[in-house]
């Protein structure tokens, strides 16, 4: 394709930014805007003019799947295989650079990659050790996570460093994790961007090696990078070759470490870049983009930005508020039966997103009573399902002996007869002698320091290791079909989980082993969404890059959205609204918006809920406000065009307070209106207390 025929298209903010050279470049690029398309249109150009070479272009993103996209439209745009370029998720780009470069820290370059479930696994067994209640490793898993997104080394945190936190016990058990990691040669996710930006600081010669390879930087959903892959960008884009494309709307992760702060001072890091934003939406409405708008609105930190489209109004946006969350999900189920037998939808264009996992359980109800099929987004990966790590660990131990998780998870899967007891000699024997814990295997089996039965078992398990790592495979398929037929692992499977073993063999034909174990532990769950015909149900957090024809938000209540745990922080407030923001703009022609009076929370008893403070920002105009009456009919519904929304509770569940007799509680329950709010506070020194809020002069904090 052409340089003219590449702009031909492209609206005019569009077309400049694909042409835009000679400085730093922000794109802001709102809900729906044709990010992607600017991006790819942007490398092919530049590959066109030879002005860059198309494998001197350092692309990031941060899914597989988008990075897997991005790769097939630009090969399409400029007529080449992209195999080989520069494409690809931050963690997947700094794997391939520590294996050529890693050695420079002193670390092997085969080294394995640790995906979650291996780095809780390991910070569960590292806990039990020190006998800390083990409970706590997803806790900890987040906070060692989020040290490393930050640049935290164990030495820096044991400092006490200001604003980190430092905490004697976690930083026990973050010194013995990373000890365990380098033990094995192996990395979690963190440490492959973290020790590429300790790469390039450290070794000077090396970052000046990739500034020369990478002609232009290009970032892809820019306002979810971490300080740590920010970091990483700006050694690279030292000479202010860097094009960053990002909506700080849309930054919704900042519970994986995602710092929106980075889009919004770009322009301060990189004082000469231009500013260019995309607001004409190709995807929903009007009266979408103008509700979705209003309430973005509310955010005052952020760069304005004012989303327009040709569709026209389309219809408006729809407000239902139920007695109870099985009303909710009744609803919702009907409207989508009723617009699938008009033949106006397929199953696949609905979604109903919501803001916690537990809302889910009503609607799946509501969904099988109707015979609708639907799909729960977000769940298990097929790369994180136990057969397919089972078998994925064996092959890991068999190219790499020292990788400890691998064998704890397979030692005794299947069933060898090896027990808790005989693992933990071999634990003991192996910290001891600071070795792995299959050559503290060996080493037990040298002594002959076991008895008779467990030596047997043991020196077949090493024996079964070494065969299939002796043996020459000319794919990964065929060390799995070898894995598979000696450990007589199939026999263990329940029958309708071997399918899912032939897919993994599928999957892996033709592939190098290292590649294939690489992208293994790379692939997340929201890699494996397909388009089946059935509703998707999915939380809020799960819906970026996704959209629907027609789009059900539910749970617009105080409390969930936005969620309690946010209620006492403005930062966090803003970052739900940014999440009620991205559920709202994944609608195409449709939006529902719903809520209960009556919600059972936490397994607790049902409370009185209120609506979102969100909703009061949404222009009357743009919204048709519907309550749904006591009708039998299930589809029945009264319009309420001036319904009003009622004022937030001033408290909720979670809620600390503070009593002039009894000092500092929890709220645990609230129930009534305005003046008649009474509240059950348990405080900790006299328990819990029934109060009325007009007379009890509680103070929040």
């Amino acid at each position: 394709m052409s340089r003219e025929l590449l702009l031909k298209g492209l609206n005019p903010m569009q077309k400049e930014a694909v042409l835009h050279e000679g400085s730093p470049l922000l794109v802001l690029a709102g809900a729906g805007s044709g990010k992607t398309r600017v991006i790819t249109h942007k490398f092919a150009y530049f590959a066109k003019s030879n002005k860059v070479s198309p494998h001197s272009i350092f692309a990031v993103t941060f899914t597989n799947k988008a990075s897997d996209e991005m790769k097939r439209r630009i090969a399409l745009l400029i007529g080449k295989d992209m195999d080989g370029s520069w494409i690809g998720t931050f963690h997947s780009q700094c794997n391939r650079i520590l294996r050529k470069e890693i050695k420079a820290l002193g670390y092997n370059n085969n080294f394995l990659i640790y995906d979650t479930d291996d780095h809780c696994n390991l910070i569960r067994h590292i806990l039990k050790e020190f006998r800390i209640y083990e409970a706590m490793y997803k806790g900890v898993a987040s906070r060692i996570s989020s040290l490393k997104s930050s640049l935290v080394t164990p030495s820096k945190f044991l400092s006490k460093t200001d604003g980190f936190g430092f905490d004697e016990k976690l930083a026990k058990v973050y010194v013995r994790y990373q000890d365990e990691l380098k033990r094995s040669n192996a990395l979690d996710f963190d440490d492959l961007i973290m020790l590429a930006v300790k790469l390039f600081e450290e070794n000077p010669l090396l970052l000046e090696k990739y500034r020369t390879i990478f002609n232009y930087v290009l970032v892809d959903e820019f306002q979810d990078t971490n300080y740590a892959q920010y970091r990483l960008l700006k050694l690279l884009a030292a000479r202010d070759n860097i094009c960053v494309v990002g909506d700080d709307d849309q930054s919704i992760y900042k519970f994986r470490g995602a710092d929106v702060r980075n889009i919004l001072n770009f322009e301060k890091d990189f004082p000469r870049a231009k500013v260019i934003k995309l607001e004409q939406n190709y995807r929903s409405t009007q009266n979408i983009l103008d509700v979705a708008g209003a309430v973005i609105a509310g955010n005052s930190d952020r760069k304005p930005k004012k989303l327009w489209t040709e569709r026209g109004c389309g219809e408006k946006v729809y407000y239902c508020w139920f007695n109870t969350e099985e009303d909710e999900a009744k609803h919702i189920a009907a409207m989508i039966k009723e617009l699938y037998l008009k033949g106006e939808c397929r199953y696949k264009d609905f979604a109903v997103l919501y803001r916690v996992n537990f809302q889910a359980r009503a609607i799946e109800d509501a969904l099988r009573d109707e015979r609708i099929p639907y799909r729960v987004m977000g769940g298990i990966s097929f790369y994180h399902r136990k057969e397919i790590k089972d078998i994925i660990a064996y092959m890991r131990l068999a190219v790499n002996h020292d990788d400890n998780v691998s064998l704890r998870r397979i030692i005794n899967c299947p069933v060898r007869g090896i027990g808790a007891a005989t693992l933990s000699k071999i634990e003991h024997e192996a910290k001891n002698k600071s070795l792995s814990l299959f050559a503290a295997i060996k080493a037990i089996l040298k002594a002959n320091s076991v008895a008779l039965s467990v030596r047997g078992k043991l020196g077949g398990f090493v024996k079964l290791i070494e065969h299939i790592a002796s043996d020459e495979y000319r794919s990964a398929a065929d060390m799995l079909k070898a894995i598979i037929e000696k450990t007589g692992y199939m026999d263990s499977v329940e029958e309708d989980k071997t399918h899912n073993i032939y897919e993994l063999i599928a999957s892996a034909e033709g592939k190098d082993i290292g590649d294939f174990s690489d992208r293994a532990a790379l692939l997340t769950a929201m890699d494996d969404i397909n388009a089946e015909n059935s509703v998707s149900l999915m939380t809020l957090h799960s819906t970026k890059g996704l959209e629907f024809p027609v789009v059900f938000v539910a749970g617009l209540e105080d409390g969930l959205m936005p969620y309690f745990k946010a209620l006492q922080n403005e930062d966090e407030i803003s970052e739900e609204r940014r999440l009620f923001y991205v559920g709202m703009t994944r609608a195409k022609n449709v939006l529902w918006l719903t809520g209960t009076k009556k919600r059972r929370l936490y397994n607790t008893k049902v409370q009185e809920q209120e609506p979102s403070r969100f909703l009061a920002d949404i222009p009357q105009q743009c919204c048709q406000r519907i309550e749904k009456s006591a009708s039998p009919q299930p589809n029945t519904v009264s319009v309420k065009r001036a319904v009003q929304f009622k004022k937030p509770l001033l408290y909720i569940i979670g809620c600390r307070v503070k009593h002039p007799k009894w000092g500092v509680g929890v709220i645990r329950e609230c129930y009534g209106d305005g003046d008649e709010q009474k509240v059950m506070v348990n405080f900790p020194d006299v328990g819990v207390k029934r109060l009325a809020l007009r007379c009890a002069n509680l103070e929040k904090i």
